[in-house]
C-alpha cells in the first residue's frame, strides 16, 4: 500500500477572476487565498469600495482568511479610503470573513508606500500584515498561514 501522500493529488495551481473593475481584479487562486490585483489607474471611493466589497463576498463565500495584495502601478489611496478601510472594511473582513493574514506586494511609487504605511498603522488589531518586494515571496509567507 502506497503512503496517503502520494494517493493525494497536488493542488492545482488555479485562478479565476471573480471581479474586474477600474480598481483592478479581484481572484481566487485555488490554494486557498484571495488575489487582489490592482491597476495604475486613478480609482474614485466608490470604485475602491465596490472593489473591496467584491473581494469581501468572495473571502466569506471560500472560506479563506487570506489575502495577497499586488499593488504594482497602483495609485496612492486618498485619505477618505484610507479611514474606510481601517473603520469599515478591515474589521468587517475580520468579523465576517476570519481575515487574519494578508501578504503585500510593495507598489514601485513611494507616495503609494507612504498611503500603504498609513493604513497598517492604523488598521484594527486582529490582521496580520507583511510586505513583500515579489510575488513568490509573499504566496510563499501567505500559504504558512492558516486558511481561515
Amino acid at each position: 500500500m502506497r503512503p496517503l501522500a502520494l494517493m493525494t493529488p497536488p493542488p492545482t495551481d488555479r485562478e479565476t477572476v471573480y471581479f474586474r473593475n477600474t480598481v483592478g481584479s479581484v481572484v481566487f487562486h485555488s490554494v486557498g487565498y484571495v488575489r487582489l490585483a490592482w491597476s495604475a489607474e486613478r480609482i474614485t471611493l466608490p470604485e475602491l469600495q465596490a472593489f473591496y466589497e467584491q473581494a469581501l463576498t468572495l473571502l466569506i463565500g471560500v472560506g479563506v482568511g487570506r489575502i495577497l495584495s499586488e499593488h504594482g502601478q497602483r495609485q496612492p489611496l486618498s485619505v477618505a479610503a484610507q479611514q474606510w478601510l481601517v473603520t469599515d472594511w478591515i474589521p468587517r473582513a475580520i468579523r465576517l470573513a476570519g481575515v487574519h493574514h494578508v501578504a503585500i506586494v510593495e507598489g514601485q511609487n513611494p507616495v503609494h508606500r507612504l498611503s500603504t504605511q498609513g493604513v497598517l498603522a492604523a488598521a484594527p488589531a486582529g490582521m496580520q500584515f507583511r510586505r513583500f518586494e515579489q510575488r513568490p515571496e509573499a504566496e510563499a509567507w501567505l500559504l504558512t498561514q492558516p486558511r481561515g
